[in-house]
């Protein structure tokens, strides 16, 4: 039934017309989000890694282009993970005997940080958080995650958090200022925008 409706173009057609002005609509949501924070400076936040260090943002990553993920629900946490990985690799470390060290890659001088927020009833769980985090988080892994306990009203407006259940990134330019801005799961088109305004 549907292989044979949209092999008539009149069906193709309505379909088309239908569904143009909601990708449109998308699309410039999409933009107007981006936009909203685009050349606004980081709002002050105070958090902690999990072995007690106080990172001040962004006042703490003056000097240096910084990435920032962060994410304030367990819904978000799978999203939040797909990026671990490939920005552990790309920013933070290297993989030992990678082919591309042999010819010597770039090596970019960035802060990368992710970000559990912790706010509202969830505050209490902080503690026990960073505990679970030094047990079983690999130790390289420490210094790149920050905590973050107090109040979300402030971050979600200025960040422009439309929704919960995925992660928000952010890349700030020397001065704390963000100069790119992203959300969800992670994408090889997605990094390849984080580099690029990096290494600008």
């Amino acid at each position: 039934m549907i292989f044979r409706i949209f092999n008539e173009k009149s069906h193709i057609m309505t379909f088309t017309k239908r569904l143009f002005p909601l990708l449109l609509l998308l699309s410039i949501l999409a933009v107007r989000v981006s936009a909203q924070v685009i050349g606004s400076k980081f709002p002050a936040m105070h958090t902690s890694t999990a072995d007690g260090k106080e990172v001040d943002l962004p006042n703490d990553t003056m000097g240096k282009y910084t990435l920032l993920g962060l994410a304030f629900s367990k819904k978000s946490e799978s999203d939040l993970n797909t990026w671990m990985e490939p920005v552990y690799w790309k920013f933070i470390d290297k993989p030992e005997g990678k082919l591309n060290q042999l010819f010597g890659s770039y090596q970019y001088d960035v802060n990368a940080y992710f970000v559990p927020m912790f706010t509202g009833i969830k505050t209490a769980a902080t503690k026990t958080a960073k505990k679970q985090a030094l047990k079983k988080m690999d130790p390289r892994l420490i210094p790149s995650i920050l905590f973050y306990k107090g109040k979300l009203k402030h971050y979600k407006e200025a960040l422009d958090f439309q929704r919960k259940d995925i992660p928000y990134f952010f890349v700030l330019d020397e001065n704390g200022e963000i100069v790119y801005a992203t959300s969800g799961r992670y994408s090889d088109a997605k990094m390849a925008q984080v580099e690029e305004m990096i290494s600008e």
